[in-house]
């Protein structure tokens, strides 16, 4: 079985020694289950941001990426989680392999241009995915962990792509069995702040109906986009679940929301 993973926001250790999401995804590594991990780092890039004195701008959730703040992304994305990922599932006896989307050209992208007049600076829209860098990777067995930095197809460098969309993007592009998406919560809710909704499973057609009446709020609704186009373009199913120990094997037996076409 190959599994797309989409691990970061608060359900995210950052490879921390505690960190059961990692304790999982290694045990099902062992079992010989195709594993890639596309993690993200928001808080991560927060803090080094604010440790540089960088003012942080966000327009509809984005965050505005000038070359300074380019700069801090690529640096904590790939060469700080990254890699703390890859040697904490090494220390769970896991063999991983940690590369960008800009690696082997995974994901193309081009810069998004302005909202609102605001100029997005280096953040990209994914607008190509070859599959064959990770697919190389998982057919010698290893688990492979992506940053989510796109390699701009207009030759502009390294460019900040959500980390939503390029997991749903790779799940299309290997035709994963399962997508699966971690969060804080137990899955996607009807009504927000009723934990007790959580909706079992979805068509896309009807999850796209859910997008356009609101339903979906804040977060959540870059991760129902990036679940469709996971569907749409070739993934089987997808599982928005919460995180924990057995979270995946649970979302695997379609314990959360589940999506399929």
């Amino acid at each position: 079985m190959l599994i797309v993973l989409k691990y970061g926001g608060n359900a995210m250790a950052a490879g921390g020694a505690e960190d059961p999401v990692l304790d999982e995804v290694a045990v099902l590594a062992t079992r010989g289950q195709r594993v890639v991990l596309v993690h993200g780092g928001g808080p991560q890039i927060d803090a080094e941001l604010h440790a540089k004195a960088i003012d942080e701008v966000r327009i509809h959730g984005l965050r505005v990426t000038g070359a300074r703040t380019r700069d801090v992304v690529e640096y904590v994305l790939c060469g700080t989680v990254n890699k703390a990922l890859v040697r904490a599932l090494a220390a769970r006896g896991a063999r991983a392999v940690g590369i960008s989307g800009q690696d082997g050209n995974l994901l193309g992208a081009r810069r998004t241009g302005a909202i609102n007049a605001v100029d997005l600076g280096y953040v990209g829209e994914i607008v190509g995915v070859d599959p064959a860098p990770a697919r190389a990777l998982l057919d010698a067995g290893f688990v492979v962990v992506v940053a989510p930095l796109g390699l701009d197809v207009d030759g502009g460098g390294a460019l900040n792509c959500n980390a939503d969309t390029a997991a749903g993007a790779i799940a299309g592009a290997l035709s994963a069995d399962a997508y699966v998406v971690l969060t804080n919560v137990a899955g996607v809710r009807r009504h927000v702040g009723d934990p007790d909704s959580v909706i079992a499973r979805l068509t896309v057609a009807e999850a796209e109906v859910m997008l356009d009446d609101g339903t979906f709020t804040d977060g959540m609704i870059p991760k129902m986009r990036a679940a469709i186009s996971a569907v749409r373009t070739g993934a089987r199913r997808a599982v928005v679940t919460g995180a924990g120990y057995g979270a995946i094997e649970a979302a695997l037996r379609g314990i959360g929301t589940e999506l399929v076409l």
